[in-house]
């Protein structure tokens, strides 16, 4: 499949709202000789101070974007644990952190802990999901503030998870391109705290069908309605075919969306889980790797059956274009690590210094509509 072409995140909006680097020695202009007031000339160019010869030297090659999905702990005891797992993905210093947040924010102090850990004892960078389903906007516009004051530069634009009962449309915002829309508004209001930079914001996309879509363009339309609202980037649910990913993206060009598509991926080891996911998403695992996975002779077997699986399913999508990954973690680092360690991201390497705007981003894999 002839590789896709996708369009880099702009470097305005990358999730730490930190400014571009300075330009390289190359390309500044050579300052010429000047005289004074007697004909003297001034030190050439040759003897000042070079001002970028403290700069880093720019890495020769970009890795392809790479991205973790992290649930807000429980318990305290479960928050420990959480705080390992933190650790553990650090080590691969992925672009940044997805954190969920739960419809209605019954959790947010909960999100708050996890973004807090994250921004004061980590250098990861923390993309915070916010969903607009039920909320009024006095409360989505203090968590959206409340996100800001301490520091992040980074928010998930979701709907969410629509209650039983529950009618979005009576919503002040039934869908996610309201809640991008009023996050830009914010941030225009809070300009001087973010010192003129711009909030990177992330919407879902679907390879696969949602559930509540009568077809997959529209599901397609109602990106082309968040990307013109303000989103920077999507991450896409999961999907088990390279092809399912690869047509989103053709249709999605083919409607005017530039932004980047980063694909997600759930490390495919558990059984139970994969039928847990096709009874909330919709999105059904191959029965070839189902069967495989509950035929095996123990845990280890079945772990390397999924992580061969998922290790050849972003292959295929990194072969095709795509700008990276993000994993759905569930809150486990092994399975994530043996994703990493038997993928290799550096087999897509590109020529260049790191993107600062490569953000991405996260649709919760596992239910709701985050439109």
């Amino acid at each position: 499949m002839p590789p896709i072409s996708l369009v880099s995140p702009p470097a305005a909006a990358p999730p730490t709202g930190r400014a571009a680097t300075a330009p390289s020695a190359t390309g500044t202009r050579p300052v010429r000789p000047s005289r004074d007031p007697v004909g003297q000339r001034s030190p050439s160019a040759a003897t000042l101070p070079d001002p970028t010869e403290h700069l880093p030297a720019p890495s020769p090659r970009r890795r392809p974007a790479l991205s973790y999905e992290l649930f807000p702990a429980r318990t305290g005891s479960s928050f420990e644990r959480l705080q390992q797992t933190v650790a553990q993905l650090e080590h691969t210093a992925p672009d940044y952190v997805s954190v969920t947040s739960r419809t209605g924010y019954q959790n947010f102090a909960r999100v708050l802990e996890l973004t807090d850990h994250v921004l004061e004892h980590t250098r990861l960078r923390p993309l915070v999901h916010l969903t607009s389903v039920g909320a009024r906007r006095e409360h989505l516009v203090a968590a959206i503030e409340a996100l800001l004051d301490r520091g992040v530069r980074g928010i998930l634009a979701l709907r969410g998870d629509v209650p039983e009962g529950h009618v979005p449309e009576d919503d002040e915002f039934p869908f996610a391109r309201y809640l991008v829309e009023l996050i830009r508004e914010v941030e225009r209001d809070r300009s001087a705290l973010l010192a003129g930079g711009r909030l990177a914001i992330g919407v879902a996309a679907y390879p696969v069908r949602h559930p509540e879509s009568p077809t997959r363009q529209h599901d397609v339309e109602v990106l082309v309605s968040k990307a013109r609202s303000g989103a920077d980037f999507a991450i896409t649910q999961v999907f088990f075919d390279p092809a399912d990913y690869c047509d989103l993206v053709t249709r999605a060009r083919r409607a005017g969306v530039e932004i980047p598509l980063v694909p997600g991926f759930i490390p495919a080891t558990d059984p139970k889980r994969l039928h847990r996911l096709a009874e909330l998403s919709g999105v059904h695992a191959p029965r070839e790797l189902l069967h495989a996975l509950e035929c095996a002779a123990d845990d280890a077997e079945r772990r390397r059956i999924g992580t061969r699986f998922t290790v050849d399913l972003i292959r295929g999508v990194l072969d095709a274009g795509a700008p990276g990954l993000h994993l759905y973690t569930f809150n486990r680092h092994a399975e994530a690590l043996d994703v990493l360690d038997a993928l290799d991201l550096d087999r897509w390497s590109t020529a260049g210094t790191p993107d600062p705007g490569t953000p991405d981003p996260a649709a919760t894999p596992h239910q709701g509509d985050p439109r």
